[in-house]
């Protein structure tokens, strides 16, 4: 019986990368870089969690009012945005990924100090040292995060905030944990070194090797923004470049003011408006935290399937609803359940706000419509203390509702002002 020799098995020919994809040697890199700064939007998260959910223990550590802790609170904003305005030249000079690095270590440091203090007065000192490194970490973090969604063309923006969430998550909740156990002093004290310790190890993969420069443009702030990667984003005709970064940023605003504002006032707000014990008050960043990261983590599948502006109103509309329920809802329970809602509205919000920017600005409108959003998030906190010494914590925080609605009708307003193309 004859046999037959079989034929030789061909491999199909691999697919050519496409134009402007990064070789495999500078995947690898730019996969160490995306590990590496999530951990530290994680950390940074982290470590704020931490101070927030120990506001109340400082409050009545130094005998402050709602607006005496409003204005101490203004030291962070203030600190915050005086560091965002120079935080450019900063990673101009020593690259984005050092001040990240530096940024990240003196905030874990300063976060140790709001305990020590026994006056309003010197704990809005302590804290503008802590904003100038809340503000300098964030806005140079966010720069990386341009600069590795550029050479990936991956819409990878949101997987970074969504760490940020992530860490805030465990940081309110392990202080909720804690918060009948050790003091305030105690605990940021830990979260103080782990903070420095973590800092360090992850800096030097954040900081070794080169950014490859992949690609070109802002192709790959525009996938971030539409959720795709071959996405490109154009202005509509006769719209001016800067007046839309300024809606974007103000967009990006009214989401941050409400993430700012139950970041410091969430847990005020179940403890004295509420009567919830320590514990559970920690709970409510904890689980508007929690509904971020979820929210963040399926952000990108909900922009191909939904687009921008959809994913806007939606988001705002959302938020609204949520936050008129958290504020006003007479139970515990219900309250929570309002945070998750606000959580899941707010979530990306932020991030569609700086991609678009990014699209239609490049690095630069990044960065004007980040420094407008953290500036809603530092500033917020000090309105609501003052609103709440005014009126009632309930009515403050339904200021929150208010521009979270507002953001979704200038997101309809302004739909067309962003487009893909092809």
């Amino acid at each position: 019986m004859n046999k037959r020799r079989s034929a030789p098995t061909r491999r199909a020919p691999r697919a050519a990368a496409p134009p402007g994809a990064p070789s495999a040697a500078a995947e690898d890199v730019l996969r160490r870089l995306r590990i590496a700064l999530t951990g530290f939007f994680a950390l940074d998260g982290f470590l704020f969690a931490g101070w927030v959910v120990r506001i109340p223990d400082v409050k009545e550590q130094t005998g402050a009012s709602a607006s005496a802790l409003g204005l101490a609170l203004l030291g962070t904003s203030a600190g915050a945005v005086v560091t965002m305005t120079l935080t450019g030249r900063l990673c101009q000079r020593f690259g984005s990924r050092v001040v990240t690095v530096v940024g990240l270590v003196l905030l874990a440091l300063t976060v140790a100090l709001p305990p020590h203090t026994h006056s309003a007065v010197v704990l809005g000192a302590v804290l503008l040292v802590f904003g100038a490194a809340f503000g300098a970490v964030n806005v140079a973090a966010n720069s990386v995060a341009v600069d590795l969604v550029t050479a990936t063309r991956q819409p990878i923006m949101p997987g970074f905030h969504a760490a940020y969430s992530l860490g805030g998550m465990i940081g309110a909740g392990l202080g909720g944990l804690v918060a009948g156990q050790l003091t305030a002093a105690r605990h940021l004290g830990l979260l103080a070194a782990v903070g420095v310790v973590v800092a360090l190890v992850m800096g030097r993969a954040l900081i070794a090797g080169t950014l490859p420069v992949v690609g070109g443009g802002a192709g790959g702030t525009a996938g971030a923004a539409e959720g795709s990667g071959r996405a490109v984003a154009t202005m509509a005709a006769g719209t001016p470049v800067r007046r839309l970064v300024i809606v974007l940023g103000f967009i990006a605003l009214c989401s941050a003011y409400g993430e700012g504002a139950l970041a410091d006032w969430s847990a005020l707000h179940l403890k004295e408006s509420l009567d919830a014990s320590a514990g559970v008050a920690a709970a409510a960043y904890s689980v508007f935290a929690g509904a971020m990261t979820v929210g963040r983590l399926t952000g990108s599948a909900m922009l191909r399937r939904l687009g921008q502006s959809t994913s806007l109103v939606l988001g705002g509309t959302t938020a609204a609803a949520g936050m008129l329920l958290g504020a006003l809802a007479p139970t515990v329970w219900l309250a929570l359940a309002g945070f998750v809602l606000t959580g899941l509205g707010l979530a990306n919000i932020f991030p569609i706000a700086l991609g678009q920017a990014g699209a239609v600005a490049g690095p630069r409108g990044v960065a004007a419509a980040s420094t407008l959003g953290y500036g809603g998030m530092l500033l917020g906190p000090v309105a609501i203390g003052f609103l709440a010494d005014w009126s009632s914590m309930p009515a403050a925080l339904t200021t929150v509702a208010a521009l979270a609605g507002v953001s979704a009708v200038i997101a309809h307003l302004t739909r067309d002002a962003v487009r893909p193309v092809g």
